[in-house]
Protein backbone atom coordinates (compact mmCIF):
# COMPACT_ATOMS: atom_id res chain seq x y z
CA UNK A 1 0.00 0.00 0.00
CA UNK A 2 1.26 3.39 -0.30
CA UNK A 3 0.78 6.04 2.37
CA UNK A 4 0.75 9.66 0.81
CA UNK A 5 0.66 11.39 3.52
CA UNK A 6 1.11 11.35 7.38
CA UNK A 7 -3.06 11.95 7.62
CA UNK A 8 -3.33 8.22 5.74
CA UNK A 9 -0.64 6.54 7.94
CA UNK A 10 -2.95 7.48 11.20
CA UNK A 11 -6.26 6.65 9.40
CA UNK A 12 -4.54 3.10 8.82
CA UNK A 13 -3.57 2.98 12.21
CA UNK A 14 -6.88 4.39 13.47
CA UNK A 15 -8.71 1.03 10.98
CA UNK A 16 -6.23 -1.19 12.85
CA UNK A 17 -6.72 -0.14 16.55
CA UNK A 18 -10.62 -0.91 16.02
CA UNK A 19 -9.46 -4.75 15.19
CA UNK A 20 -10.21 -6.83 18.56
CA UNK A 21 -7.64 -8.98 17.43
CA UNK A 22 -4.72 -6.29 18.31
CA UNK A 23 -5.19 -6.56 21.66
CA UNK A 24 -2.77 -10.11 21.23
CA UNK A 25 -0.91 -9.23 18.58
CA UNK A 26 3.29 -9.03 18.03
CA UNK A 27 3.63 -6.69 15.29
CA UNK A 28 7.22 -5.63 13.96
CA UNK A 29 8.10 -2.47 12.15
CA UNK A 30 10.72 -2.51 9.82
CA UNK A 31 12.11 0.41 8.12
CA UNK A 32 15.23 3.06 7.82
CA UNK A 33 16.07 5.73 9.99
CA UNK A 34 13.01 8.31 9.29
CA UNK A 35 10.97 5.92 7.76
CA UNK A 36 7.53 6.82 9.81
CA UNK A 37 7.89 3.67 12.50
CA UNK A 38 7.67 5.26 15.97
CA UNK A 39 5.07 8.03 13.92
CA UNK A 40 2.89 5.00 12.95
CA UNK A 41 3.49 3.37 16.75
CA UNK A 42 2.04 7.13 17.98
CA UNK A 43 -0.67 6.97 15.87
CA UNK A 44 -1.56 3.76 16.60
CA UNK A 45 -1.64 4.35 20.32
CA UNK A 46 -3.74 7.31 20.03
CA UNK A 47 -6.40 5.51 18.41
CA UNK A 48 -6.45 2.90 21.14
CA UNK A 49 -6.59 5.95 23.69
CA UNK A 50 -3.18 6.34 25.28
CA UNK A 51 -2.90 9.87 26.44
CA UNK A 52 0.22 11.85 27.42
CA UNK A 53 3.15 12.12 25.85
CA UNK A 54 4.18 9.04 23.83
CA UNK A 55 7.77 8.86 23.76
CA UNK A 56 10.18 6.97 21.44
CA UNK A 57 11.56 3.77 23.60
CA UNK A 58 15.49 3.89 21.92
CA UNK A 59 16.67 4.84 24.75
CA UNK A 60 14.99 2.52 27.23
CA UNK A 61 14.08 -0.06 25.25
CA UNK A 62 10.69 -0.43 26.19
CA UNK A 63 7.91 2.11 27.24
CA UNK A 64 4.85 0.42 28.48
CA UNK A 65 1.53 1.84 27.89
CA UNK A 66 -1.93 1.05 29.86
CA UNK A 67 -5.65 1.92 28.55
CA UNK A 68 -8.31 -0.02 30.40
CA UNK A 69 -8.31 -3.42 29.48
CA UNK A 70 -5.32 -3.33 27.66
CA UNK A 71 -1.53 -2.87 28.17
CA UNK A 72 0.64 -2.36 25.68
CA UNK A 73 4.61 -2.68 25.15
CA UNK A 74 6.29 -0.55 22.88
CA UNK A 75 9.89 -1.84 22.55
CA UNK A 76 13.18 -0.45 20.10
CA UNK A 77 15.85 -2.53 19.72
CA UNK A 78 18.04 -0.04 17.96
CA UNK A 79 20.85 -0.13 20.32
CA UNK A 80 20.34 -4.09 21.51
CA UNK A 81 23.68 -5.78 21.54
CA UNK A 82 23.66 -8.13 24.11
CA UNK A 83 21.15 -11.11 24.24
CA UNK A 84 21.67 -11.15 28.18
CA UNK A 85 19.92 -7.67 28.15
CA UNK A 86 16.82 -9.51 27.23
CA UNK A 87 16.96 -11.64 30.35
CA UNK A 88 18.19 -8.86 32.37
CA UNK A 89 15.62 -6.82 31.23
CA UNK A 90 12.62 -9.04 31.48
CA UNK A 91 11.68 -8.57 28.26
CA UNK A 92 10.74 -12.61 28.64
CA UNK A 93 8.21 -12.00 30.35
CA UNK A 94 6.75 -8.97 28.49
CA UNK A 95 6.16 -11.19 25.73
CA UNK A 96 4.41 -14.26 27.41
CA UNK A 97 2.14 -11.11 29.22
CA UNK A 98 -0.57 -10.60 27.50
CA UNK A 99 -1.56 -7.49 25.53
CA UNK A 100 0.18 -5.60 22.71
CA UNK A 101 3.54 -6.08 21.67
CA UNK A 102 5.22 -3.17 19.28
CA UNK A 103 8.85 -3.93 17.95
CA UNK A 104 11.18 -1.40 16.14
CA UNK A 105 14.14 -2.90 14.75
CA UNK A 106 13.56 -6.21 15.62
CA UNK A 107 16.13 -7.39 13.50
CA UNK A 108 18.76 -6.76 16.35
CA UNK A 109 16.98 -8.91 18.95
CA UNK A 110 15.60 -11.44 16.42
CA UNK A 111 17.10 -14.70 18.19
CA UNK A 112 15.12 -13.54 21.12
CA UNK A 113 11.97 -12.51 19.75
CA UNK A 114 8.63 -14.90 19.16
CA UNK A 115 7.30 -14.79 15.32
CA UNK A 116 4.81 -11.39 15.24
CA UNK A 117 1.54 -11.62 13.95
CA UNK A 118 1.91 -8.47 11.38
CA UNK A 119 4.93 -7.20 9.90
CA UNK A 120 5.36 -3.73 8.77
CA UNK A 121 7.91 -2.65 5.96
CA UNK A 122 7.68 0.83 5.60
CA UNK A 123 9.77 2.60 2.96
CA UNK A 124 10.03 6.67 2.27
CA UNK A 125 9.92 7.71 -1.28
CA UNK A 126 12.75 9.83 -2.30
CA UNK A 127 10.92 13.04 -1.75
CA UNK A 128 10.42 11.87 2.05
CA UNK A 129 6.40 12.68 2.21
CA UNK A 130 4.92 9.33 1.25
CA UNK A 131 5.68 5.38 2.44
CA UNK A 132 5.38 2.46 0.62
CA UNK A 133 4.06 0.09 3.66
CA UNK A 134 4.14 -3.85 2.97
CA UNK A 135 2.01 -5.49 5.66
CA UNK A 136 2.71 -9.14 6.11
CA UNK A 137 0.38 -11.51 7.79
CA UNK A 138 2.45 -14.49 9.54
CA UNK A 139 -0.38 -15.66 11.71
CA UNK A 140 -4.37 -16.34 11.89
CA UNK A 141 -4.16 -13.07 13.70
CA UNK A 142 -2.40 -11.54 11.27
CA UNK A 143 -4.02 -12.44 8.29
CA UNK A 144 -7.49 -11.16 10.82
CA UNK A 145 -5.54 -8.22 12.03
CA UNK A 146 -5.76 -7.49 7.35
CA UNK A 147 -8.74 -8.50 6.98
Amino acid sequence: MRWPDEAACAAWAQALAAHPELRDAYVELHGPLGAGKTTFVRHLLRALGVQGRIKSPTYAVVEPHAVPGLSISHFDFYRFDDPREWVDAGLRDLFAAPGLKLAEWPEKAASQLPAPDLRLTIEPDEQGEARAVTAEALSARGVALLA
